[in-house]
């Protein structure tokens, strides 16, 4: 299934630019970076539990947000891409 995670991290002090960057590292090891702060994902129901408890446990809940989106299996009909950027094929080759 395809996972969108975004976030908002709190940057206006240095512990939290040190959680911003520990955040979009955590999404890279899991997904495709398609903004600034969101991230598509796809994965089984079991891992995407664990990248949600691991990133939960990376922010302050006090001044950072998470929003997980499940497009499930179908998603191919549920995205359209307009502009810059290409869109790639999440299920695809990563090329590093």
């Amino acid at each position: 299934m395809l996972i969108l995670i975004t976030y908002d991290v709190n940057t206006e002090d240095p512990e939290g630019r040190r959680r911003l960057r520990r955040v979009a590292r955590h999404c890279v090891n899991y997904g495709q970076r398609v903004q600034n702060s969101v991230f598509e994902c796809v994965a089984d129901a079991a891992t995407m539990e664990r990248i949600k408890r691991e990133l939960i446990e990376l922010i302050d809940p006090e001044k950072d947000s998470l929003r997980f989106y499940r497009l499930g299996a179908k998603y191919q009909t549920k995205i359209e891409h307009v502009g810059a950027k290409p869109t790639y094929d999440a299920e695809g080759f990563l090329a590093l």
